[in-house]
């Protein structure tokens, strides 16, 4: 199906590239690099010029760290939502929250998907995204609370529980009030798995885009990739963009990642050799 984000719409095959930019001073990968307003403000600009599509927002470092109030999550993201909307009126926005109260107020400021990272801990966050006419994630955790590691996770068969999880929230975004064409899955690697679960979603991703619902994969950085290569976060953009690549093949559409360019180049690439698009030049041996 098509995917429709604010005034984008996605086709089938289209591979759509959405840039992080976390409002926290704790995030894992960047350690607080665009926390401060007009950091935050170039990185967006950057990640526009690269070929960024989508631009993903957290107020609310994902895992473990400092308690964030709702207010203060509202302070980081619901203005920034808003400027970046009137510097870039024809960009999507993507906020990651779990929380219904900000999901409202940053649909209300111009965002234009709510990223569920959490996997409807707020069961009311889904109405703000109806009420909106937002676009929504529908994310697998594998029952955790927000902010919570995985300890000792166990699955009969964990892509079939992503796939059962994944859409049991799709079908009840739609029930709800939310656009069919406004919602993707997302398997949520690393949240509520070990390190050979989220490689075993990755090599089974066809499974998932097979349901017929847009895949959404946030594998940028991840420590699965990390514990793989013996790697620190700084030093996986290589296995990161295998991962995306096998991901892109095996039928996902849009990808969260911190390094856009090269996402974009590898990107442009796959969908070359899948024959959904053609090359930028064809001179060689021609001329």
């Amino acid at each position: 199906m098509d995917l429709r984000l604010g005034q984008r719409t996605f086709r089938p095959g289209e591979f759509a590239v959405m840039a992080i930019v976390n409002r926290t001073p704790d995030s894992f990968f960047d350690r607080g690099a665009t926390f401060a307003t007009d950091a935050a403000y170039a990185a967006i600009d950057q990640a526009v010029a690269d070929g960024a599509d989508l631009v993903d927002i957290g107020g609310v470092k994902a895992g473990y760290g400092e308690p964030v109030s709702e207010d203060e999550e509202l302070r980081r993201t619901v203005d920034f939502v808003a400027g970046i909307r009137e510097r870039h009126p024809s960009l999507v926005i993507s906020v990651d929250t779990y929380r219904s109260g900000v999901a409202r107020r940053v649909v209300e400021a111009g965002a234009d998907l709510l990223n569920d990272t959490w996997s409807g801990s707020d069961p009311d966050l889904v109405y703000a995204a109806a009420e909106f006419g937002a676009g929504l994630v529908c994310s697998h955790v594998g029952g955790l609370s927000p902010r919570t590691d995985p300890h000792r996770m166990a699955y009969d068969d964990v892509v079939a529980d992503v796939i059962s999880t994944t859409t049991r929230l799709a079908d009840r975004a739609v029930a709800a009030g939310v656009r069919r064409d406004g919602i993707l899955i997302d398997p949520t690697h690393d949240f509520g798995k070990n390190t050979l679960q989220s490689l075993e979603l990755t090599r089974r991703l066809d499974e998932l885009a097979a349901t017929g619902w847009p895949v959404l994969v946030a594998v940028s950085n991840k420590d699965f990739i990390g514990e793989t290569l013996e790697l620190p976060p700084g030093q996986r953009g290589n296995g990161t963009l295998a991962a995306l690549s096998i991901s892109a093949w095996l039928g996902a559409r849009v990808f969260r990642v911190h390094d856009v360019p090269a996402a974009r180049q590898a990107l442009d690439l796959i969908a070359v050799l899948r024959g959904t698009a053609q090359p930028a030049g064809t001179r060689r041996s021609l001329a």
